[in-house]
């Protein structure tokens, strides 16, 4: 099972991120959890300075845009 990590304080962009992955991991048939993280300090932790971003167990695929659903199929293509 997959680790998808949303990354970002709830922002507009946050959610559209969040939506746009979890439609990729469902057309794709991925097993997943998904997780929001919020807190600056544990953003900060993933070395990204800009946000939203998206990681997968724990690596960082995308920070500082939002990916359209098939760009974020390919990213998955990568790690799945």
């Amino acid at each position: 099972m997959k680790k998808i990590q949303i990354l970002g304080t709830g922002c507009a962009k946050c959610q559209k991120l969040a939506q746009n992955t979890k439609q990729a991991a469902d057309k794709l048939g991925l097993e997943y959890e998904m997780e929001k993280i919020t807190q600056i300090n544990d953003i900060m932790a993933f070395g990204i300075m800009t946000t939203p971003g998206l990681a997968v167990d724990g690596k960082v695929l995308v920070s500082g845009k939002v990916p359209s659903p098939a760009e974020i199929e390919k990213l998955f293509g990568g790690v799945a």
